[in-house]
């Protein structure tokens, strides 16, 4: 009996540890069968091209997907592969005060993004992500507050972008 009864328990651990190899801590849920990915340049189509924007987004893509999984990055046959662009970058006034001057602004930056799974064609997706910073309206958006504004941002869409396409959030 108590043979049966370590057999039992010995499967049940077995299939647990199993159950665990397609899951991880950061919510992303990859198919034991996927190693790689890769991240194509996200070319910066928006009406208003600030400089670098691009090559920057294009590597908080590749970091973020590199600290939360454990695929590996990789420049051409990949398992899971994202390209876009960049299609919004812009600056608008969000309210006014009684002298019709903004009082505060926003940022705003959009990525369309295409998503293909190489292992299973069913989870390809495209979509647009986008996401804002707001600040005061007297406050001009450049060198180091235009780079933390851009970090926010960056920070929103990389996450928003790696729920929809391993998180399947």
């Amino acid at each position: 009996m108590k043979k049966t009864a370590v057999i039992v328990l010995l499967a049940w651990v077995l299939s647990g540890i199993q159950g665990c190899g397609f899951y991880s801590f950061t919510g992303a849920s990859i198919a034991a069968n996927v190693k790689s990915f890769q991240v194509n340049f996200f070319r910066n189509n928006a009406p208003i091209v600030e400089p670098g924007l691009d090559r920057n987004f294009t590597q908080a893509l590749q970091n973020i997907i590199l600290n939360q999984t454990s695929l590996d990055l990789t420049n051409q046959n990949a398992d899971l592969i994202y390209e876009g662009e960049i299609v919004d970058y812009y600056i608008a006034p969000i309210t006014a005060t009684a002298q019709n001057t903004a009082a505060q602004n926003r940022l705003t930056i959009a990525v369309n993004v295409r998503f293909y799974d190489t292992k299973n064609e069913g989870n390809d997706i495209e979509q647009r992500f986008s996401f804002y910073f707001d600040y005061p309206g007297q406050a001009q958006l450049t060198g180091s507050q235009r780079d933390d504004a851009v970090a926010v941002i960056f920070e929103r869409l990389t996450q928003d972008i790696f729920n929809a396409t391993l998180a399947k959030w």
